[in-house]
């Protein structure tokens, strides 16, 4: 298969006007009758005017007796009158028709009991007061709602009022989600014990675009995973624009991969509009019309998805339903150090977010596209424009929420060393019920210290042993925080050694075994607190580093260390 090569890769907004402008702006979904009572969140199709009057007859609005005004007029605390009921007046309760020939209430806390059938008032009452006249909150044929209008709770409540069971609202847009990868399998099998190959990877991100389709209003119809074999996804991709679905999303294979069929598939069956957006991540989508109908070639990193469902899937949904997709909320933030960018690329980077100080810090996180962890700890996404090289830490720059304001002012912020201890901090935080969140960055001991300094961290996580002392941490706050006020807590006291497989096949027992032939190691980055302890190990060893295969092969987290042990990447 000849691979498929960018040849017109276009800024983002040129790729939404071709795809959106080639399906026109008046493009619905088809129109249904549904029930009031099950409208929350529907969007008219047509004006809906009311049936009825609401009130539909002269009501009460207090609690009291109801009387003919002018019975009342000349009534003072000097001259008081007294009424007798049934001729003079009745008892009414809030919302209670009144009746002929009255035409006010008078509060019952405004009335004097004379006895069981005779009251004084020291009042008088003007006609309709404390009374809801015919029509006074919906008349009979008034617009209640115009088309194109999303239906809110209380928005029930005046449906129901003005008499209306039943309403016409957009269709909610179905979209077929084809999962395509030979290499993929189903969550459910996946999670049988032993079901789970090596050369397999549990598909996920079907189920994401689904969750992503119902939450802008829309139906998704996942399909059964189609290996990467042309016939097959061309198959999937004909059944698929010929049913009832609004839109088709066909989830990997849209790169330049030899085994990337998407865009021969879209091209022979339709028309391709776009393929490579000027994004990051992004890149490969491919935009195109089938059966004119629209199908989207998804990315399969997970990250690259969601940005280019948020970009042309969601808001292509919302107008279908005759609506505009929401703005995200953005604040102003700091980024924590300064952060690199490819010209040419607008480039979508999820970012950590709390508030230190009288700012916003926004720690930049994993830039892998297939780093789904990267956005379930982001709380907001900075958008680095296409012709800008990178943005400066001393300088703000709007970040997109994913998270409510609030929450930034209740999250801890803490850059340095990573710790598992951290995670069982949170958790601890949380059932105590307290509405705290840690936001941690794994940058090293003395990157935490440099944070610390700059201002842009709560607290910094360090180990750092002084080499010359003997003694951790105060040699190195002394000199990286001078002149400056701050504590110092002692968390955890902790044990390091050497992560080996299970069973220690290499038979590595100490330090002196790494520069033996056929052991790989994998190390921590420069700055952090274990590769201070491994370099001082090492010295008094007489090891040289580069004796050590894999010696510069870094990673930033325990975690990582571990899993690049377990896959067999390092020994």
């Amino acid at each position: 298969m000849k691979r498929q090569v960018y040849l017109a890769m276009k800024p983002l907004e040129e790729a939404r006007e071709a795809f959106f402008s080639r399906l026109g702006p008046g493009r619905r979904t088809g129109i249904e009758t549904i029930k009031v009572t099950e409208a929350l969140g529907r969007i008219t199709a047509q004006p809906v005017p009311a049936k009825c009057s609401a009130p539909s007859c002269h009501s009460a609005a207090m609690d009291g007796i109801a009387v003919r005004a002018e019975k009342t007029y000349g009534t003072t605390e000097k001259h008081p009158r007294v009424l007798q009921a049934g001729r003079d007046f009745v008892w009414v309760n809030t919302g209670q028709p009144l009746p002929h020939p009255f035409d006010a209430v008078i509060m019952v806390e405004k009335i004097h009991q004379v006895d069981s059938e005779h009251l004084e008032i020291r009042a008088p009452v003007h006609p309709w007061q404390n009374v809801r006249k015919v029509g006074e909150d919906i008349v009979a044929t008034q617009l209640l709602f115009p088309q194109n209008h999303r239906l809110r709770p209380w928005d029930i409540g005046a449906l129901i009022s003005a008499g209306l069971t039943e309403l016409r609202v957009w269709k909610k847009p179905q979209v077929v989600i084809i999962p395509t990868g030979s290499e993929l399998v189903g969550h459910e099998a996946a999670a049988q014990p032993g079901s789970l190959k090596n050369n397999q990877i549990i598909e996920y991100n079907s189920q994401v675009l689904a969750a992503m389709v119902r939450e802008a209003g829309g139906v998704p119809v996942i399909s059964d995973i189609v290996p990467d074999i042309e016939e097959k996804i061309r198959g999937a991709l004909q059944q698929a624009v010929s049913s009832e679905a609004d839109l088709v999303i066909i989830n990997a294979g849209s790169s330049s991969g030899s085994r990337d069929y998407t865009i021969h598939v879209i091209r022979e069956t339709g028309e391709v509009l776009v393929h490579g957006v000027a994004i990051m991540p992004g890149k490969p989508t491919i935009l195109g019309i089938v059966n004119e109908k629209p199908v989207v070639g998804n990315p399969g990193y997970s990250v690259s998805a969601i940005i280019c469902f948020e970009q042309f899937v969601k808001p292509l949904l919302y107008r279908l339903q005759g609506s505009l997709a929401p703005e995200p909320r953005t604040i102003p933030v700091y980024p924590t150090r300064d952060i690199p960018s490819r010209p040419g690329t607008e480039e979508f980077l999820r970012v950590s977010i709390g508030r230190v100080g009288t700012k916003y810090v926004a720690t930049p996180l994993e830039r892998a596209a297939g780093s789904i962890t990267s956005l379930t700890r982001a709380e907001g996404i900075i958008r680095i424009p296409a012709l800008s090289e990178g943005v400066s830490q001393n300088e703000s720059i709007d970040a997109d929420l994913l998270v409510d304001e609030r929450d930034l002012d209740n999250t801890v912020v803490i850059i340095g060393s990573h710790d598992m201890t951290l995670d069982v901090l949170a958790d601890e935080i949380r059932q105590h019920g307290l509405n705290i969140r840690i936001s941690s960055a794994n940058v090293g001991s003395l990157g935490g210290l440099i944070a610390l300094r700059k201002e842009t961290c709560h607290m910094c996580g360090a180990h750092l042993l002084d080499t010359e002392s003997g003694e951790y941490n105060l040699s190195y706050i002394r000199k990286y925080l001078k002149g400056r006020s701050v504590s110092v807590f002692h968390l955890v006291r902790r044990e390091q050694g050497l992560i080996v497989a299970k069973g220690n096949p290499k038979e590595i027992r100490g330090i002196e075994d790494l520069t033996r032939d056929g052991v790989t190691f994998v190390n921590r980055q420069a700055g952090s607190g274990t590769r201070v302890l491994l370099d001082y190990k090492l010295t008094q060893q007489g090891i040289r580093p580069e004796s050590i295969r894999g010696y510069d092969h870094e990673e930033f987290t325990h975690m990582s260390v571990a899993v690049d042990v377990l896959s067999g990447a390092a020994d």
